[in-house]
């Protein structure tokens, strides 16, 4: 499962939670029968009695308990913000120029190169690429669509001799890893006569 979509599944879950219960609150606070199930007996009753907020303070533990459950979630959340905010695109890849010094070739531009190189291939309707890892040590993640008549080998082939080995050789990478994942157009059924 991506990022992107497991972030939305939580999110949404979350939300959901979130509104069914702050909802429930607002009923029963408006009048609304309280249901049998409810944890509390009416509008005016308190979140927490002062029987239950000090129910397990004497026992050993509550507050080891009550203080490493927050400390987890704090760490979860924060590693959650750390994998959204963390960059998904390379953004600069370091290219030897062969004088000893090294310039700066824009992620994107990179990018657009190869996936005009993979569509001009024939049989590629369209192409997208993302660049990831180190600007020394860049790897790319390719999708390829094809056209339904294509054989995938031979377009992979193909990409792989032309537009990828262009790419590398243009960048000066010694290596340019990738992930190039196929699919094909969707056509309508030719009708047999």
């Amino acid at each position: 499962m991506r990022t992107g979509r497991l972030n939305r599944v939580v999110l949404a879950l979350a939300g959901l939670l979130l509104l069914v219960l702050g909802g429930a609150v607002l009923a029963v606070g408006l009048g609304a029968p309280v249901p049998s199930w409810w944890i509390h007996t009416g509008a005016h009753d308190v979140l927490l009695s002062r029987a239950e907020r000090t129910r397990w303070r004497h026992t050993d533990w509550w507050w080891p308990t009550a203080l490493a459950a927050p400390a987890v979630l704090v760490l979860l959340a924060l590693w959650w913000l750390t994998t959204v905010l963390r960059r998904r695109r390379l953004a600069e890849i370091l290219v030897d120029t062969g004088d000893g010094e090294s310039a700066l070739l824009r992620g994107r531009a990179l990018e657009a190169a190869l996936a005009r190189d993979a569509v001009r291939q024939e049989g590629v309707a369209h192409a997208e690429v993302l660049l990831r890892g180190r600007r020394t040590a860049p790897t790319a993640r390719i999708w390829l669509q094809l056209e339904p008549h294509v054989d995938p080998a031979t377009a992979l082939r193909d990409f792989t001799a032309r537009a990828l080995t262009h790419a590398r050789e243009s960048a000066r990478t010694g290596s340019l890893p990738a992930e190039v994942r196929l699919r094909t157009v969707k056509h309508r059924a030719e009708r047999v006569i």
